[in-house]
């Protein structure tokens, strides 16, 4: 499938689920655009679309806590990606491996 074939939202956005490619624990969620995706394949690391910034960027340029990527799927309506990942470091902006670490009541 090509990166433009994709159902992106009306913003142009595709969440992402990333996963531990070894555990299998889900580490976060980002949205990602056209251009993140395409960034994701060439280097093998994650890129996301901060809405909240309104620009790219990369998983761990200032932290140190990069993501490889070991595959990048599409799920059955094209709507959600899912990155398989090996993590150098926490994943969630706490410090947590997880952003999934509370849990509803």
């Amino acid at each position: 499938m090509d990166i433009a074939e994709l159902a992106y939202d009306e913003r142009g956005l595709i969440p992402c689920i990333v996963q531990d490619a070894r555990t299998r624990d889900v580490l976060m969620m980002a949205w990602m655009n056209a251009e993140s995706v395409r960034l994701t394949l060439e280097s093998g690391q994650t890129w996301f679309w901060s809405r909240s910034r309104g620009e790219l960027w990369h998983k761990g340029a200032t932290s140190g806590n990069t993501q490889q990527v070991v595959e990048l799927r599409y799920d059955c309506d094209a709507d959600t990606l899912l990155a398989l990942v090996e993590a150098a470091g926490p994943a969630c902006h706490t410090g947590n491996p997880t952003c999934f670490y509370r849990q509803l009541s």
